[in-house]
């Protein structure tokens, strides 16, 4: 593994810098304004009409940066997982450029799509890296099943992450910084370009949206960045099975923890809609999550920082349970 596998990271966040202003101009002259839910914290009211769909910055940097490394050869030796990445990220940010922008165009008073249809967008695009790449047995059914699965998890989690100045761009900074100590440590050039243009990418976008944020993400930002994560944790769920070796506790315990954040951001919404209908009553004072701190009292920026100083926790201690393992994940190609 040399320098060159850094070098997408750099373009991913040259290109994304170079790209925010424009982008951020087109956005206020399309009008593409945040509808703040009526049931949202008090505080959330005045950001009504802030400009969304600011992710299609990070989006633009990372696909640049993706595309170069996969003709390039930086990902490692073969650029198939690289092109399937790609793919994620610019169908998935179709789907929430739909949902953002053409359905309230489209239907105004609407919101975006309804949970059900915007599912059946997600499902087949979800499937992309097990069709184009022999990283999660390409023969194996259940092996489909659970990719689609992590890769619709995660992208819908780190969606609802996407609520608070800042939130989204941090996390997503400390799971990045797991899957590139992960790729260091296994020697893995794939997951260290992934998660460096992860980072990179995401930079000159959490510049604009750090409070008071002038441009949210938006789920054209959200979802595509969310099925990459998830793309992301299936490829090294997938590793043990490939290479005939067999994850420990310790790894599985670290994988536990480096998703923490995404699980406690996802999990206690249909939990919360499930009581609601059946028992009639809230789990939660509020979901996702991050609101319901707010609710109790904390500061917007104190639960930014709450959470994403978790989410760095997390990480680190994943990475020292891997680093102490002993043992390899994986074999490295």
């Amino acid at each position: 593994m040399n320098g060159s596998v850094f070098n997408p990271a750099i373009i991913s966040l040259l290109v994304g810098a170079v790209a925010a202003k424009p982008v951020l101009s087109a956005l206020i002259a399309l009008k593409s304004r945040q509808t703040i839910n009526k049931h949202a914290p008090e505080g959330h009211q005045k950001k009504q009409g802030t400009p969304t769909m600011g992710g299609i910055i990070s989006l633009i940097g990372m696909a640049v940066g993706l595309s170069v490394a996969a003709v390039q050869g930086w990902g490692g030796e073969s650029s198939a997982r690289v092109w399937a990445m790609l793919g994620l990220l610019v169908l998935f940010g179709i789907i929430g450029f739909v949902d953002d922008y053409v359905i309230p165009k489209m239907m105004p008073g609407k919101r975006g799509l309804g949970w059900i249809p915007k599912l059946a967008m997600q499902v087949p695009v979800a499937a992309i890296p097990w069709f184009f790449t022999n990283d999660f047995g390409v023969k194996d059914p259940i092996a489909a099943g659970l990719v689609v699965l992590t890769v619709l998890f995660f992208t819908n989690a780190y969606n609802f992450s996407d609520g608070l100045d800042g939130l989204a761009g941090t996390l997503l900074l400390g799971i990045a910084a797991f899957f590139t100590g992960v790729g260091l440590l296994r020697a893995d050039p794939f997951l260290v370009m992934s998660g460096t243009v992860l980072a990179g990418g995401i930079i000159p976008f959490l510049y604009l949206n750090a409070p008071p944020a002038k441009v949210f993400m938006g789920d054209v930002g959200a979802l595509a960045i969310g099925a990459v994560i998830g793309h992301l944790f299936a490829y090294v769920f997938s590793r043990g099975a490939v290479s005939g070796t067999l994850f420990s506790g310790l790894e599985i315990v670290g994988l536990a923890f480096a998703m923490f954040m995404m699980i406690a951001e996802l999990i206690p919404v249909p939990l919360q809609i499930a009581s609601v209908k059946i028992l009639k009553r809230r789990l939660f004072p509020y979901t996702p999550i991050h609101h319901a701190f707010e609710k109790a009292g904390w500061p917007e920026t104190r639960v930014v920082f709450a959470f994403a100083l978790t989410q760095l926790v997390c990480t680190l201690i994943a990475l020292a349970l891997y680093a102490g393992n002993g043992g390899t994940i994986w074999k490295t190609r």
